[in-house]
Parts: C-alpha cells; structure tokens; sequence
C-alpha cells in the first residue's frame, strides 16, 4: 500500500475507533476499507484486530483515568467469552477469502439494525442477572465466539447484554472494551499463526484506532454517542455494497 492509502486506513481506524468505544460496529468501516483497497477478506479480518486489541487497551486505560473501571465488572464474563473466541478465530481462518467476504457483507448490512438503534438503560433489575449460570456461560459463549470470527459489531452485543444487567451506558461501555481487550488478544495469535496479518497496514490502522479511542472516551463520558450514528450509516451501506459485488 501506498501512503495515501495508509492514510486513509489510518483516518478510517479514527473514526472507528471513535464508533467502538461509543457503541460498536467500527469494523464494518475498517475491514470494508481494506477489502475496498484489494486486500482479502480473511486478510482484512485477522490485519484488522491489531489494531482492534490496541485501541480497545487504550479505551480501557482511558475509562480507568476517567474512574469508570470495567476491569472488574467483566472477570465474571471472561472465561466463557474467551472460550469462545478461540474457537471463532480458529473456524474463520479456516474459509476461503470469497466466503469470508459474503459472510462480512451480509453481516454489516444486519449490524445496521441495532446500530440505527438509540441505546436505551433498561431497569436495573432486567437482565442476565437472573439468568442461571449455564445460561449466561451458553451467552457470553455465544458472544465470544462470534467476536473471535467477526468482531465486527461486537461492541453492540455486548453493550445490549451488559445494559441488559442494569449497567448504564457509560458504565457498560468501560466493561465492553475491556471484554473485547480480551477476546482479541486470544483471537490475534491464531491470526498471526495462519498468515492472515499485513502488518505495516496494521500499524496505520493501530495509529488511527489509538487516537480514536481516546477520543470516543472522552464522548462516551460527556454524551456525544448521536453524532456517529449517521456516518456509520452511510459507510456501512457503501462498503457492504462493495463487499457483496453491488458495485
């Protein structure tokens, strides 16, 4: 790639870096960013979570500075999620770049429903709070196994499941990226080990996704989560048109 290229991957990384700490879904801008400058799907997928696991580490420091930490929160949810997210990464690694595309295309087109969604703070008592043990480590299961495979929009599950447990958004957003921290620093090694990293586009991603978590910390806390909404929209539709050959 070239520089212009890497610094529109870089410009990109900002803005989703600011989607993922706000709600989640800013993969769909990233990994439809390198498939759009001819890398392969599989490719985009595992060079896209370097730079996922470093700005998700730096929200978290950063919601720590703030005094909102997840780390807590989240240890109950770990081992499930993290169980699941290897076995993800590792059937994902698996499929051909042209699969891997379709599936990405139709799941940015699902991910519009719940990221044009307002988020909303249920009551307190509603929520995985009462569901029985084997059931939340069935969920988080589930969760970890599709952000170990797709990441993209995980951030929106798990602020449904934890906002589900009475946690407000702000709160529930310290413990998401935590959660994703982790999730990815499983699913990077089985990235690495199948070949499926392009590191100097990974760095121009790291560099865009670092600056825009620290700035979606700073929105999440002072309530600037409506501003992104509409140009997720309009990437969204463009890049997963471009992912299932409409143009």
């Amino acid at each position: 790639m070239d520089a212009l290229e890497l610094s529109i991957l870089a410009a990109g990384a900002f803005a989703a870096g600011v989607v993922n700490t706000l709600a989640g879904g800013g993969s769909l801008i990233t990994v439809g960013l390198l498939v759009w400058l001819g890398m392969p799907g599989t490719l985009a997928n595992g060079t896209n979570r370097i730079g996922v696991l470093c700005q998700s580490v730096t929200s978290a420091w950063r919601f720590r500075a703030e005094g909102i930490s997840g780390i807590r929160d989240a240890l109950p949810v770990l081992l499930p999620t993290l169980a699941g997210s290897l076995v993800g990464a590792y059937g994902i690694s698996r499929v051909t770049p042209e699969i891997f595309e379709r599936i990405f295309g139709v799941v940015m087109l699902a991910m519009l429903v719940p990221t044009l969604r307002p988020s909303r703070e249920p009551p307190a008592e509603a929520g995985i709070r009462q569901w029985s043990p084997a059931v939340r480590v069935l969920v988080f299961f589930a969760i970890g196994l599709y952000g170990g495979a797709i990441q993209a929009g995980i951030g929106i599950v798990l602020i449904f499941a934890l906002s589900r447990a009475g946690y407000d958004l702000v709160r529930a957003n310290s413990v998401k990226v935590v959660v994703i921290a982790a999730l990815t620093a499983v699913a990077v090694p089985v990235f690495v080990w199948s070949d499926q990293v392009e590191w100097v586009p990974a760095i121009a991603l790291t560099v865009g996704f670092i600056a825009g978590g620290y700035a979606g910390v700073r929105l999440a806390v002072t309530g600037g989560e409506r501003v992104v909404r509409p140009v997720l929209v309009v990437a969204v539709l463009a890049l997963a048109g471009r992912m299932l050959g409409l143009f």
